[in-house]
């Protein structure tokens, strides 16, 4: 497959590497580009394009840079899109590779790591859950694991989501009896728990079980994650006859709910493949200028769960590309299966099967079935990304709808795409903090919300309007630093490249006229005016609907209680107390667990200890005298005027 005769809006590669910006002073688009080419070597590789700012646009890689960046110096042909970002392009830089595998293993990582604006960009890439059985052990524990693979022991994965782990947990509870206690409270029980009562655990903790019944046991669930779970169940059907033929009914009882237990876990499994035991499955399905790639994961035989995803892109691109884009990104940081199989025929799958194939250190086959049951395996999954696409497409239309009603009841020009709610969260005035959460025409966009821990210490205990004044004064200073100093956001492509760069189009305070009037003179002190500001105070009662709102030169009022943009704007306000005290609630925990002795200069776990023995508390110690502190062993008289100084001299140091 020689990567040139693709259009130029393909994916991008990975950085770090290699030659700096080659600037050509006055020359953009496509006069910079060709005098680009000129130096460039037929040679696999990766290039990165930039705009005037510096901002990265695009990441490709080439099997011949010479000719695939030759490519954008030929403006017939390109779409709208990338003839745009041919004209914005002010700077370039170019890494060769050995092959074209390496180029497209560092195109991946780039992309994933820079986010550039005109990329197909995975928007969701969270860890995927895996089930651990400890080997590091005597009776290995079964539990969750996500993240790094630091502990020995067998893993197995990966699993879609959290809740395909924990019902393959619960059915292994149920059919193998293996412990899920960590090792501290296995070595400190000294009666069975609950879990033995309830026959989800057989109580190696207290010898209920042998090592070796126990060690079969994890045998046991062992194959049965390997998928070897026919030949369990029909041993455990064997030893079942035999208990009842021996009138053990206690025993055939047992086993009998042992068989249950995973019987259950295959039927809720959906689809259970008899010819493919590992393969990721991914299909791609288009409609309204969106995508949804849904993945599935069989292992074992078995289906550990699928997950949607809508990747951003050009609606102009084909699903083969975006999908072949998709796929370089997602097995960027993961280890691939045995197989791959794919609704369409991605333009860069030798490639691909190529990469992971050195990647995993054995054979990875990617191909798009034909017949049989992987095409029908392949069809459930194009039924499900129909599906998914299509409550998406609903819910962005029923959600459109809501912006607008806000767009008329607010009187804005049109319906925002981006509203930022604020509210504070204190008890009496400590560990004060406050929240802004995020919502747009996509829902609520929760990797965006921000908490801001109040830090002026002359504030009354309480204030929230100072409160709210510290917040909103940080939240703008800093944007108007990320963006062109006058209130207008400079153009810095999509929202999940610079969030925080992000302009709103609408801010609502948890408040009513005075929360309103300190929002809005922060705004004026800082000399932005294009914002609406809108306050939401709660009714006489506190009550749902009786909301009123206030905005500057308008006089307060209140909707329909059956409007549902008073419901839409109810679950804001909502989202963001919850927010708000979620936030002052970890950080107040995070409080508890401390100590003021930490926070005194010299005084370390040594010092610590002998000012906690001698006095008895950190209280103690805060009240002591300066000739008292120098009389404990083990402080000196520098380290006690410290300890003195910190709690005497300091008048936020008091205990």
């Amino acid at each position: 497959m020689d990567e040139t005769e693709h259009k130029p809006a393909r994916e991008p590669a990975n950085p770090e590497a290699g030659a700096g910006r080659h600037g050509h002073a006055n020359r953009t688009g496509v006069a910079l580009i060709a005098a680009k080419v000129r130096l460039l070597p037929d040679s696999p590789g990766v290039y990165r394009m930039y705009d005037a700012s510096g901002e990265l646009l695009y990441v490709g890689k080439a099997r011949s840079l010479k000719k695939r960046v030759a490519s954008y110096t030929k403006l017939a042909g390109q779409s709208n899109r990338i003839a745009r970002m041919i004209a914005m392009t002010a700077q370039m830089e170019f890494i060769t590779t050995a092959t074209e595998t390496d180029a497209l293993l560092l195109e991946a990582n780039l992309i994933k790591r820079l986010k550039p604006r005109y990329n197909v960009l995975m928007r969701d890439d969270k860890s995927f859950p895996h089930i651990l059985l400890t080997g590091d052990h005597a009776f290995p524990q079964v539990l969750k694991h996500r993240g790094a693979r630091s502990r020995q022991g067998d893993y197995f994965g990966p699993f879609a989501s959290a809740g395909a782990v924990n019902a393959t947990l619960n059915a292994l509870q149920k059919a193998f009896l293996l412990r899920s206690c960590s090792d501290s409270v296995f070595e400190s029980r000294t009666r069975p728990c609950l879990l033995f009562q309830i026959k989800r655990c057989s109580a190696p903790c207290t010898g209920e079980i042998s090592g070796e019944a126990y060690a079969e046991l994890v045998a046991e669930a062992r194959d049965f994650l390997k998928g070897r779970s026919r030949k369990t169940q029909q041993q455990l059907v064997r030893l079942m006859d035999e208990a009842a033929a021996n009138l053990d009914y206690e025993a055939a009882t047992i086993y009998r709910d042992r068989i249950r237990a995973l019987t259950q876990v295959q039927q809720h499994q959906g689809i259970n493949p008899q010819t493919v035991s590992e393969a990721d499955l991914f299909a791609a399905w288009t409609e309204g200028g969106q995508i949804c790639i849904q993945v599935f994961f069989i292992r074992a035989g078995q289906n550990w769960g699928n997950r949607a995803y809508f990747p951003r892109h050009d609606r102009d691109l084909p699903t083969e590309e975006v999908l072949d884009a998709f796929l370089a990104q997602f097995y960027e940081d993961r280890q691939p299966p045995r197989m791959v199989l794919l609704s369409h025929d991605a333009p860069g799958k030798a490639l691909l099967a190529e990469a992971l194939t050195i990647r995993a250190g054995r054979k990875v086959a990617v191909g798009v079935p034909r017949r049989g049951e992987k095409r029908e395996l392949i069809e459930h999954a194009m039924t499900n990304a129909r599906e998914a696409l299509g409550r998406r497409l609903a819910e962005s239309s029923s959600q459109r709808r809501l912006l607008e009603g806000v767009a008329e009841v607010f009187g804005l020009e049109q319906a925002p795409e981006r509203i930022e709610v604020y509210d504070n969260s204190h008890i009496q005035g400590s560990k004060a903090v406050g929240g802004m959460i995020v919502a747009g025409p996509e829902g609520f966009m929760k990797s965006q919300y921000r908490k801001f821990n109040i830090r002026d210490a002359e504030m009354a205990a309480g204030d929230d309007y100072a409160m709210m004044r510290e917040v909103l004064t940080r939240r703008f200073t800093r944007l108007l630093k990320e963006n062109d100093g006058d209130g207008n956001a400079a153009d810095t492509g999509p929202e999940e490249t610079r969030p925080d760069a992000a302009w709103p189009d609408l801010i609502l305070i948890d408040g009513g006229a005075g929360q309103l009037k300190v929002a809005l003179e922060v705004l004026s002190e800082l000399g932005i005016d294009s914002v609406t500001v809108v306050g939401v105070a709660k009714g006489p009662e506190r009550d749902a609907g009786r909301e009123r709102f206030f905005m500057a030169g308008r006089r307060d009022f209140m909707l329909e209680p059956r409007n549902p943009v008073l419901y839409y704007l109810q679950r804001l306000r909502d989202e963001a107390h919850r927010f708000a005290i979620g936030s002052h609630r970890a950080r107040r925990s995070k409080a508890i667990g401390t100590n003021p002795l930490d926070e005194v200069p010299g005084v370390g776990p040594g010092r610590k200890r002998a000012l906690l023995k001698h006095f008895g508390s950190a209280r103690a110690v805060a009240r002591a005298g300066l000739a008292d502190l120098e009389s404990v062993d083990g402080i000196s008289t520098r380290v006690a005027r410290a300890v003195y100084d910190h709690f005497h001299g300091n008048p936020d140091g008091t205990a």
